[in-house]
């Protein structure tokens, strides 16, 4: 098993497809409330999917799988948040306008070309999680590219499109969602495959969020962004992996992408080496072995058979050991059939499929394993596979396994991997093809016209790499500035910087890092407005508080949320006082320390008169001023 790997060597390419949700009053095509989220339901709607022919006449191979899986879905409503358009009852509502507005802000931000006119179009998805068995997407903007470690990252389109239902509970045949995501307005942003490790697809989907967030037009927490990263190494395909919460995930998913299908493509050699070098060229027995295993204490197939099911066994010729092929640290080949037939067939009770390899585990079932190998022709260059559960599923998941053997022979298949915690990912679908997009014929074009997009430029916020290049030359941590254009508190340091003329690099340090760590324990501190901020660091810079008392004034505005700034002064005994006054305080503090003053002032007592001033003036003033201060009287001498 390959751990380290020479990227650059292997080939590794990758780009991104990330979905960010909008903050839009309405959905996308109706007229419900976006974002309005409920852990309740009213209603219930029970609905069967079945493909349909494209426009030149073909299956979309994604949905014929789709049809295979035999899944009853079921939606859970709440009239709060949906409404009969979502389950295709009725025609949509024209597109929001909203949500357009904000995929032109982000489109300009991305150095895109924006298109004329927006056509709608349909994308199958016939998982369940859209009731229409279709997403509605149209492209926004075209040709873009974004500024990456000193190169350009090509986005090639961004497009606006309905969110898919969240997914409650998948059993069986049985699949259960929640409709109250259905709708909500989200883009998709693509780049193209110009990344070449996984610490760039992770910078890269950190940046695209960044470019986002800046907009405040769009939705944070939880599955409000999601990514799809597409990744294939030299001779290999390309993968899907789907559904990518975080950024840092990304990195360790892409690894062990790059070496599942470096995997692959030994397996497919090791095949073509024992004369298997195409599908056709797999040969299956199978057959229904219940009685065989019938009396074998075995729990899981024993609680099949009590449940009215069988157990099949499925003898693949050539193949012996090769189920023990690594694919992914710690994965084997097996486990890709396991997850194929966990999809497909339904069949989703671990370990879900046995290889011949694994019955030696099993104590005083020898003579069982031959009878097994008798029935199924097994000789010593094959293995046999058993699955259990209903006879259909049974039947399907042997098929599978055929079907998964046939594709090792080719080396990689295209297909869409479902991401999981640890950085592995497991089967979710095959990649679709171009035959599941077709137009929509229930809404007409809208168009963008010149103006429109000049407004929305009028409104765009500094790029995010822009603010970084500035926070760089003010000599911010690298770390703080991630955190306040992640966070979207950029935008404040700004303005406090530009009203008060405070130094850039303290108020990036008090209004981030400082502020953050109010915010860890438990004071809302990222409640306070701009103008809040703006009103504390005045009183800084006029010399009338000093830099400790900027977090406790912060910190009590937040808690106290209406609170003038004068009266948190008040309540946290700080006395904002002026030039004059601190300074009358610090005369009378030198008169008082005479002896110290007059036994000759070196560094070290410097710093204990400071420190003492810095003391009773409580706040009242900037230490470095009040440092200043006492080194010109001393200068005087004349105390």
């Amino acid at each position: 098993m390959i751990e380290q790997l020479d990227y650059e060597a292997v080939g590794l390419i990758s780009g991104l497809e990330v979905h960010q949700q909008l903050l839009t009053k309405e959905k996308l095509f109706c007229r419900c409330p976006s974002g309005l989220y409920t852990k309740t339901h009213d209603g219930e709607v029970l609905r069967h999917m079945r493909p349909t022919l494209s426009e030149l006449g073909e299956y979309d191979g994604t949905a014929l799988m789709e049809f295979k899986t035999k899944k009853e879905i079921l939606y859970l409503l709440n009239r709060l948040n949906v409404c009969t358009y979502e389950m295709d009852d009725t025609p949509p509502f024209l597109i929001n306008p909203e949500a357009i507005d904000i995929a032109i802000r982000l489109c300009l931000l991305m150095n895109m070309d924006i298109i004329d006119e927006v056509h709608i179009a349909r994308k199958q998805y016939l998982d369940g999680s859209i009731p229409t068995g279709f997403q509605r997407t149209a492209i926004i903007g075209v040709n873009g590219f974004l500024p990456f470690k000193g190169r350009r990252l090509n986005v090639t389109h961004l497009s606006i499109e309905e969110d898919s239902c969240r997914e409650v509970q998948d059993i069986g045949h049985r699949i259960v969602f929640r409709t109250d995501r259905l709708g909500v307005p989200l883009t998709e942003t693509v780049t193209g495959a110009d990344l070449r490790t996984p610490a760039e697809v992770r910078d890269a989907i950190l940046l695209i969020g960044q470019v986002a967030r800046s907009t405040k037009a769009v939705r944070t927490g939880i599955g409000a962004a999601r990514q799809d990263i597409n990744v294939s190494v030299r001779g290999g395909s390309r993968v899907e992996i789907k559904g990518v919460p975080r950024a840092p995930y990304a990195v360790k998913l892409v690894h062990n992408e790059a070496i599942r299908q470096i995997n692959l493509l030994r397996l497919r050699d090791k095949l073509r080496e024992r004369g298997l070098d195409a599908p056709d060229k797999i040969q299956m027995n199978f057959t229904d072995v219940s009685n065989i295993l019938a009396g074998v204490e075995i729990d899981y197939m024993q609680k099949a058979l009590a449940a009215g099911g069988r157990i099949y066994g499925a003898c693949i010729k050539g193949v012996h050991d090769l189920a023990l092929h690594p694919t992914q640290p710690g994965v084997t080949f097996l486990d890709e059939l396991s997850g194929r037939i966990r999809v497909i067939a339904c069949l989703d009770q671990p370990p879900i499929v046995i290889g011949s390899n694994r019955l030696p585990e099993f104590p005083r079932i020898h003579r069982t394993v031959e009878r097994l190998r008798r029935r199924l022709q097994v000789t010593e260059n094959d293995d046999f596979y058993l699955v259990w559960g209903p006879e259909a599923d049974c039947r399907t998941a042997v098929e599978e396994i055929r079907l998964r053997f046939g594709d090792a022979t080719l080396g990689v298949p295209k297909e869409t991997r479902q991401s999981l915690i640890g950085g592995f990912t497991t089967f979710e679908r095959i990649l679709p093809g171009p035959d599941r997009m077709y137009p929509d014929t229930d809404l007409p074009p809208t168009r963008i016209d010149p103006e429109r997009i000049e407004a929305a430029r009028a409104q765009l916020p500094t790029a995010p790499w822009v603010r970084e290049a500035r926070y760089r030359e003010w000599g911010v941590p690298p770390q703080t500035i991630h955190y306040l254009i992640r966070s979207g508190v950029a935008e404040i340091v700004d303005e406090v910087v530009e009203k008060t003329g405070v130094d850039g690099l303290l108020a990036a340090v008090e209004i981030g890092d400082r502020a953050k760590a109010l915010g860890r324990d438990g004071v809302p501190v990222r409640n306070l407005p701009p103008e809040r901020w703006v009103e504390i660091f005045d009183l800084y810079t006029d010399g009338r508080i000093g830099v400790e008392s900027i977090r406790t004034l912060a910190a009590r505005l937040a808690r106290e949320g209406e609170m003038s700034v004068t009266e948190a002064c008040a309540a946290e005994g700080i006395d904002p006082a002026s030039e004059e006054q601190w300074h009358s305080a610090v005369d009378s503090l030198l008169t008082r320390m005479a002896d110290v003053v007059e036994a000759g002032v070196d560094e070290k007592a410097l710093r204990y008169i400071s420190g003492q001033a810095v003391y009773i003036l409580h706040g009242k003033a900037a230490a470095k001023d009040v440092v200043t201060y006492i080194k010109e009287r001393l200068e005087e001498g004349n105390l």
